[in-house]
């Protein structure tokens, strides 16, 4: 594992050619019926794994030598990176297992097996602080740190290469925040690129570290509540990460639980897009924060349990009503 650091337009320009076995170029497609301002879907949610994940995943395996890789690989992750990480272990034909947070989605669960990876879930605090360590955890294999670990960023980056190509006046990129790996990715490839685009991170109101970190000025510890969007938000901004993100963010947009739900709902009813919780969280943002000009919201993924996604198609909000 590297640690994250500034992340150069070449990396990313090379995890664009080692995670093309892996995963595919995602589309970017118009959103309909929501404002009257542009706005478009990076629809991760089309990955092999159903997340952005893959990318990140399969370029922090890359480069790690064959025997090492024999000897199995794992992550700490809600559900999205031990699928990203399984994906590409099975393709390798090398093992992978996950920690994963006793709260984690039944579905993600299910995929993890169906990946036949070994699942050891443990309280929501044993796995913050597992995250909080990285691979001073003392387990066997290979560690992917699911956000802190500059070939993860730089996987993450080519999706900010991509939306280039297919926009390449993009006003604003609107992203889900849950470690920063993504965001930071994506603002790194714009930045490398030279372009104005604004990245913005998208967050949720049972957990919005990075809102109180611009706030205060620094990693802020907050108050967490499980919900059925679990891909993002954390206690606090992992401090490994603290410094590239702040260089390369200064806005969060926080959305409420009701909002993400009737992003969900309407992007499967008008637009044929299964988003989870966390990848509807940009979409959510765009539009409680509409702005003039070119928006891109990034579908980071699209893994829902189908139980939610019938409650939210029903118009309620799992866990409100």
């Amino acid at each position: 594992m590297r640690e994250p650091g500034a992340i150069s337009l070449e990396a990313i320009e090379q995890a664009s050619d080692r995670i093309r076995p892996f995963a595919i170029r995602t589309p970017l497609l118009p959103l309909q019926g929501v404002g009257p301002h542009e706005i478009y879907l990076k629809l991760e949610n089309l990955q092999p794994i159903g997340s952005f994940k893959v990318r990140g995943a399969a370029n922090a395996l890359a480069d790690v030598p064959r025997e090492l890789l024999k000897q199995g690989v794992w992550t700490a992750s809600a559900g999205n990176m031990a699928q990203g990480v399984g994906w590409v272990a099975k393709q390798l034909q090398v093992p992978f297992s996950a920690v994963i947070p006793d709260h984690a989605p039944w579905a993600k669960r299910g995929a993890i097996e169906r990946l036949s990876g070994t699942i050891h879930s443990v309280p929501f605090e044993e796995w913050w602080q597992l995250l909080m360590q990285g691979a001073a955890n003392p387990r066997p294999g290979h560690f992917v740190h699911p956000v802190c670990d500059a070939d993860v960023i730089a996987g993450n980056g080519t999706i900010g290469l991509e939306i280039l190509e297919d926009l390449p006046d993009v006003d604003r990129v609107l992203v889900p925040f849950g470690g920063g790996g993504l965001i930071s990715g994506i603002a790194s490839a714009l930045r490398g690129k030279e372009s104005s685009a604004h990245v913005v991170a998208c967050e949720v109101e049972t957990a919005a570290p990075l809102r109180a970190a611009l706030e205060s000025g620094e990693p802020t510890w907050v108050n967490y509540t499980a919900s059925f969007v679990d891909g993002i938000g954390g206690r606090s901004i992992l401090p490994a990460m603290e410094p590239l993100v702040r260089s390369h963010v200064a806005q969060s947009l926080v959305v409420s639980l009701r909002q993400v739900a009737d992003s969900i709902r309407h992007l499967a009813l008008q637009q044929g897009v299964i988003a989870e919780g966390a990848g509807a969280a940009s979409v959510a943002a765009a539009g409680a924060n509409p702005i003039p000009g070119k928006t891109v919201c990034v579908v980071s993924g699209g893994n829902l349990e189908s139980s939610i996604l019938r409650e939210i198609l029903l118009g309620r909000t799992p866990g409100i009503g």
